[in-house]
C-alpha cells in the first residue's frame, strides 16, 4: 500500500453508482484498512454543496462502521466541484485542481464515458493519472477496439482498469485456492476428469425501474458477455507460477481467446426468453413487455443460455453452459462441476443415478462435494452425500476490493484491454444470429424455473 495519498475523483459522483456502490465499498476498505490515504473528489453537472457531499461519503462511512478517527480526516477533506465535464475548459480546470496521484473514476453512461475519454485526449492529464471505467465496454467487437485505441492514446494499459465487480466477489476468488491449492482437485481439473460445468446467475428480481439500461443490453449482454465470461475464464485457466497481475490477466485472455460458441454454431449453441406476467413470491409480476421504458419491438431477453466449447487441449469436449436470467422462481447463483462416471465401478455395488459434483455457491459463499458413498442399512448400495464447507466471510465489498486495488495501480482484480475485446467477439455471433431471428424467443411465466424443456 502506498504511503502517500492518492486522489479518487469520480465523475459522475450525483449518480446512483457513487451513492449505491463505490461510497460503500469505499467505507469497509477504509475499515479493514485503517491506514489508507485517500481523499475523495466527486464531480458532476449537479449543483451539490460541499457540505452535502462531505455528508454523503460520511453516511457511507458510518455505515460500513469505519472508526470515527479515520473517517473524519476523509470527511474534511471531501470536496464536490461542479462540473460540465462535456466543457472542456472546465474538465481542463477539474484536472488542475486535483493533486497526483489520481484515479478518474468514470461513474457515468457509456456513451458519456466515451465523449469525455475523446476530451482528455485534447487535455494535459496529470502524470501517472489512472483511468477506471464501468462496463459495458463499447457495444460489439468494433466499438470496444476504438475505445482501447481512445483509451491507450490518453494512458498506457497498465494505467486502464476496466471493471467487473464480479472480480472482487469472495467466491470467485476462491476459484483460485481451490483449484490450485488442493491436491486433491488439481490434478482432475481437466476433460479426463469433467463431463461439463454449469456456471449459472438466475435471480428473482425482475426489471426494478431498470428498463432504460435493461432493455437496450438484455442478459446476454448485461450478465454472460459481462460477467459469466469472466468466472470461464478464472475457472479454466492455466496455472500461473505467481499472482502476478499480468500473468493471471494473460491466462484469463489465452483461455477466453480459445473459447467458441458450442460446435462453432452460435444459432444451435443458444436459447433466449423473455418473461410474462406471473406470481413471484407475493407479488405480481407484469409482462416485461408492459413494463414502462421497454419497447417490445427490441425483443429483449431476460433470460439467455450459452453453451461454449474451449479449442485446447485441457477442455476439449467439455461444454460450458452458462445462463443467467431475471424473474425466475428460485435464486441460484453458483458453478456446478459435473464429474464423468468412475472407469469402473466393482460388479455387485449398487451405482448410484446421479453423478458426482462440486458446487461453489457464488451467493452465499459456500462449496459443498456430492460424493458417492455406502448407503444407509445396505453397504452393497450407494448413494451421493454432500459434504459442505462455508467459506469465510468476505472481509469487504467487492468495490472494496476492487477500489483498493486501483488506488493501488494493482490491476489484478480488472480486465484488460484483450480480454475486453474477446468477451465481444465471443458473442457477438450470437447477438447477430439473434437479430437474424435464427433462434426463437420463448416465454416463461414471472416465478416459474423458466421455458418448458429448457435444462
Amino acid at each position: 500500500m502506498a504511503d502517500q495519498t492518492t486522489t479518487l475523483l469520480i465523475l459522475g459522483a450525483s449518480g446512483d453508482l457513487t451513492r449505491r456502490l463505490l461510497l460503500p465499498g469505499l467505507g469497509t476498505l477504509l475499515r479493514e484498512e485503517t491506514d489508507r490515504r485517500v481523499r475523495v473528489l466527486g464531480a458532476d453537472r449537479l449543483e451539490l454543496s460541499e457540505e452535502d457531499w462531505q455528508g454523503r461519503v460520511r453516511d457511507s462511512l458510518a455505515e460500513a462502521e469505519v472508526p470515527e478517527e479515520v473517517a473524519e480526516p476523509v470527511v474534511r477533506a471531501a470536496t464536490y466541484l461542479r462540473t460540465d465535464l462535456l466543457e472542456r475548459d472546465q474538465l481542463q480546470a477539474l484536472l488542475d485542481a486535483v493533486d497526483e496521484p489520481v484515479v478518474l473514476y468514470f461513474a457515468l453512461p457509456p456513451a458519456v464515458t466515451i465523449k469525455v475519454c475523446a476530451l482528455l485526449e485534447e487535455l494535459t492529464v496529470p502524470e501517472g493519472t489512472r483511468l477506471a471505467l464501468e462496463k459495458p465496454f463499447g457495444d460489439s467487437l468494433e466499438t470496444a477496439r476504438e475505445l482501447n485505441r481512445q483509451l491507450l492514446r490518453v494512458v498506457p494499459e497498465g494505467d486502464i482498469f476496466r471493471i467487473d465487480h464480479f472480480l472482487g466477489v469472495n467466491t470467485i476468488l476462491n476459484l483460485i485456492g481451490i483449484r490450485f491449492a488442493n491436491r486433491l482437485l488439481q490434478p482432475i481439473w481437466s476433460a479426463e476428469h469433467i463431463e461439463k460445468v454449469d456456471i449459472c446467475y438466475d435471480e428473482t428480481l425482475a426489471l426494478e425501474g431498470r428498463a432504460g439500461y435493461y432493455d437496450h443490453a438484455g442478459a446476454l449482454m448485461d450478465m454472460i458477455q459481462s460477467h459469466l465470461l469472466e468466472v470461464l475464464a478464472f475457472f479454466a485457466m492455466e496455472a500461473p507460477a505467481t499472482m502476478h497481475a499480468e500473468e493471471i490477466r494473460g491466462l484469463k485472455a489465452q483461455a477466453l481467446r480459445a473459447t467458441q460458441p458450442w460446435g462453432h454454431d452460435p444459432a444451435a449453441a443458444s436459447r433466449r426468453a423473455r418473461y410474462v406476467a406471473g406470481e413471484l413470491g407475493d407479488r405480481t409480476v407484469p409482462d416485461y413487455a408492459a413494463e414502462e421504458g421497454v419497447d417490445p419491438s427490441r425483443q429483449t431477453e431476460t433470460l439467455a443460455q450459452l453453451t461454449v466449447q474451449l479449442d485446447n487441449a485441457r477442455w476439449a469436449g467439455v461444454p460450458f453452459r452458462l445462463r443467467s436470467g431475471k424473474a425466475l422462481g428460485t435464486a441460484t447463483k453458483q458453478v456446478v462441476v459435473t464429474f464423468r462416471a468412475p472407469s469402473h465401478v466393482p460388479h455387485g455395488l449398487t451405482d448410484t443415478p446421479d453423478p458426482d459434483r462440486l458446487v461453489l455457491e457464488l451467493k452465499p459463499g459456500s462449496v459443498s462435494l456430492d460424493l458417492s458413498m455406502n448407503a444407509e442399512g445396505d453397504p452393497f448400495e450407494l448413494e451421493q452425500k454432500e459434504l459442505t464447507a462455508e467459506l469465510g466471510k468476505a472481509r469487504m465489498l467487492p468495490y472494496g476490493e476492487i477500489l483498493g486495488a486501483i488506488l493501488d495501480g494493482n490491476p489484478l482484480l480488472t480486465i484488460r484491454g484483450d480480454e475486453a475485446e474477446e468477451l465481444w467477439r465471443i458473442v457477438e455471433p450470437v447477438l447477430d444470429a439473434w437479430q437474424a431471428d435464427e433462434v426463437p424467443l420463448e416465454e416463461y411465466a414471472a416465478g416459474s424455473a423458466g421455458p418448458d424443456g429448457w435444462v
